[in-house]
């Protein structure tokens, strides 16, 4: 048996404890007795902990009597966690037990409280979308990937927002079992198997500017008008009268990227637009975002989404 551990505290989110779990329990279904999952749940507070929803919720053990080693050590998310101080009880509780893990990680906000621990440092994460950059701000050392579905390094699996979680489960049933066990759990729980990419992280790319007249804001509008176009830092500091050097370094400061990053970005999230919402052929949407051949989108697909743009697309029509 493999034994799968959750993490409960206050105010955490209960659909993401419910939803993980109940793929390892669906999984124990189609399993050969002894071959599946023991799920233990862990409070780091005492009962009943309320979960943002209201919910009352008890462990099955605290941190001092949990049974170690996990084979799958988990933490949920919650809506304060964000913003909230770190809590050293559990820092340290997951600083002894994730050495003993075979692997371990978080759904939605969980990834910071494993920032906390350091255990994000040098490792590509994933968060709820909304909470992306503020992740990569406060723990400046983890590489957050701002539009993936959930994201493997070594040991750490990290999911995008709540329900992602239960597709990274569904990937670790997988990995344990094979894709028809998987598969199975995914009909019975009645969700779509191995969701890829970015598919999930509903949030676009991008964001406006604080202020729609600053010199950010008018070259990410420039740039998304004229999306099919080929831009350079001359070009866009021609946009705003400055000269590039001082643009570059202005738009880099206000918008937390570069411009190359940024107009990157901006024709991924053209592409994902039409590639979701139209039936363009996909090297008409190659041309019409700016990426100028159908193979060079497919590589840039491939590197940030992890998903070429046929798969991008397939997921949205398994879906419907």
């Amino acid at each position: 048996m493999k034994r799968v551990a959750i993490v409960l505290f206050p105010n955490v989110q209960s659909l993401d404890v419910a939803g993980p779990l109940d793929v390892f329990a669906e999984a124990n279904r189609f399993l050969p007795e002894g071959d599946g999952y023991e799920i233990v749940t862990i409070g780091s507070a005492p009962y009943p902990i309320i979960a943002s929803n209201g919910m009352p919720l008890g462990a099955q053990y605290s941190l001092a009597d949990a049974p170690k080693p996990f084979d799958t050590l988990l933490i949920p998310g919650g809506p304060s966690l964000p913003d909230a101080a770190e809590m050293p009880a559990l820092t340290q509780w997951l600083l002894q037990a994730v050495p003993q893990a075979r692997r371990y990680g978080s759904i939605c906000t969980g990834a910071f409280i494993l920032g906390h621990a350091g255990l994000l440092d040098g490792r590509q994460a994933a968060t709820h979308w909304s909470h992306a950059r503020q992740l990569a701000d406060r723990f400046p050392h983890a590489r957050v990937e701002p539009d993936r579905i959930y994201v493997r390094d070594g040991a750490l699996m990290t999911s995008a927002g709540v329900t992602a979680g239960i597709d990274m489960a569904l990937a670790l049933v997988a990995e344990d079992h094979g894709p028809s066990i998987s598969l199975a759990v995914a009909k019975r729980l009645l969700v779509v198997a191995q969701r890829q990419g970015g598919q999930s992280q509903f949030s676009p790319y991008l964001t406006a500017s604080a202020d729609d007249d600053s010199p950010v804001a008018k070259v990410q509008r420039y740039v998304m008008e004229h999306i099919g176009e080929p831009f350079s830092v001359e070009r866009l500091a021609d946009v705003v009268a400055m000269s590039p050097r001082t643009f570059a370094r202005v738009f880099a400061r206000d918008a937390k990227v570069t411009p190359a990053e940024f107009v990157q970005r901006a024709r991924i999230d053209a592409a994902r637009h039409l590639l979701e919402g139209s039936e363009m052929v996909i090297k008409a949407v190659a041309y019409h975002c700016g990426f100028g051949s159908a193979a060079r989108m497919r590589l840039i697909f491939s590197q940030r989404l992890g998903v070429t743009p046929t798969q991008y697309r397939d997921s949205f029509r398994k879906d419907a």
